[in-house]
């Protein structure tokens, strides 16, 4: 084992429950007070909903205030910027597979934050000013991840090489010369590497990478333990995997430790409560939905905003030493929930089962509404096997599992991949709604 040198566990981060309650309290009534003072957006929710913003004091109070949602940035996207425009250093915009883009203003401050997240969650997996990452994510198209791994490896002091997304060839020439220790990368690419490596007689298995910090893709059931993409890629190539789980709106990570128990809270950067669907606290290990409240942030801060996306939440202790809040892996969007015979089904669980067979080499799900008004799913599968008896064993396998089976349609694996990477996208598309 290499020495290192780590970055040291910020102090908020390893104190009580209550101290971080009271901590987060402070910051949230400055929040408050900057919003009614600049935000065009909640200065006009306030008015509106009569609410005065020297009331909201604790963390219970928030109940009061209602939640914002991707719709209202969506319609009302520049009266949520809180500085003159000269201040913006940089735009970036989301995905938009919830819906359209929205764009997000980032100032010098914004930025700053925005690196000593990134820094935080490194060290959080354990990268030290010692390692080199592998960028393997675009830095460029207005993507704002790869612009905070970049930022969060200079401000800790690892190197960082920005070789960006696909050409296996330019990244394993890459480690070769450069000798990176920890990758950067959504899960599946980690297969290609693999791939490749094989194929071009490659010893991969003795290359300097040692870990990889993985994005976009869950590697971990609800339990913790990994799931088949994450047991997949470690049976092949013997590295550790970390899962981050963060977005645009937030600007903010939630990165695994190497206990590998979920994502750890940053209290000086985020508020973070998980409700149900009737907007009621989720008990921990409860299933609900990511509402956040972004702190510190100076062009584009953000008061309840619902995420979609579904997780489970922990504060047992951890061996790291923090005592902060851990969000377990992303369940499913809320959006993207099925209802399909009687059965509720979110896409990750689908996406496991498919990366159980091996000769599935690509995959898409589109879900429509069936002439009856139920959800329909189809499969549509890249596949070395592609018979009757194939698509039965699928079949059987999703019922055995999930209790019902979708339909499963066989494709050329040209066709499937030009589906899961349409045009602009930053990252795959694997999943569908056509309803």
């Amino acid at each position: 084992m290499q020495s290192s040198i780590a970055m040291d566990i910020p102090e908020i981060e390893t104190k009580s429950r209550n101290e971080i309650r009271k901590f987060q309290e402070e910051k949230l009534r400055e929040l408050m007070q900057y919003l009614a003072n600049n935000s065009p957006f909640y200065q006009k929710l306030f008015q509106e909903k009569g609410i005065d913003p020297d009331s909201i004091q604790r963390l219970e109070d928030l109940h009061k205030i209602p939640l914002t949602t991707k719709e209202d940035l969506q319609k009302n996207n520049d009266d949520f910027i809180c500085v003159d425009k000269r201040k913006i250093i940089d735009y970036v915009t989301t995905s938009g597979t919830m819906g359209k883009p929205i764009t997000f203003a980032l100032t010098d401050k914004d930025l700053d934050r925005l690196a000593y997240n990134e820094a935080t969650s490194f060290a959080s997996a354990g990268v030290t000013e010692e390692d080199i990452l592998l960028l393997t994510t675009t830095i460029d198209r207005r993507f704002m991840a790869g612009l905070a791994y970049f930022l969060g490896a200079r401000k800790l002091g690892a190197g960082i090489v920005r070789v960006g997304s696909g050409l296996p060839a330019l990244q394993w020439d890459t480690i070769n010369r450069v000798s990176p220790t920890t990758l950067i990368a959504v899960p599946s690419f980690i297969f290609k590497l693999i791939a490749y490596a094989k194929k071009q007689g490659i010893d991969y298995k003795n290359s300097s990478i040692k870990k990889a910090v993985c994005i976009g893709e869950s590697l971990r059931n609800p339990d913790f333990t990994l799931n088949t993409l994450g047991q997949k890629i470690t049976d092949l190539w013997d590295i550790e995997l970390y899962s981050t789980y963060a977005s645009t709106e937030m600007s903010t990570a939630f990165t695994e430790c190497d206990q590998g128990r979920g994502g750890h809270h940053h209290p000086e950067l985020i508020i973070v409560e998980i409700l149900d669907e009737k907007g009621k606290a989720c008990k921990e290990g409860e299933a609900g939905e990511v509402v956040i409240s972004t702190l510190g942030m100076e062009a584009m801060p953000l008061l309840r905003f619902k995420t979609g996306d579904i997780c489970q939440w922990h504060q047992d202790d951890c061996g790291c030493g923090r005592t902060t809040l851990r969000l377990g892996p992303v369940i499913g969007r809320k959006k993207q929930m099925i209802k399909y015979k009687g059965t509720t089904i979110y896409p990750p669980a689908l996406y496991n089962l498919l990366n159980e067979f091996e000769a599935i080499s690509a995959f898409v799900i589109e879900v429509f509404t069936n002439e009856i008004g139920t959800d329909e799913i189809v499969v549509k599968a890249a596949s070395k096997e592609a018979s009757p008896q194939f698509q039965k064993r699928i079949k059987d396998h999703f019922r055995a599992k999930l209790r019902v089976a979708p339909k499963v349609e066989f494709m050329d694996f040209e066709t499937i991949n030009k589906l899961r990477f349409p045009e602009m996208s930053r990252k795959p598309v694997l999943f569908f709604d056509k309803r």
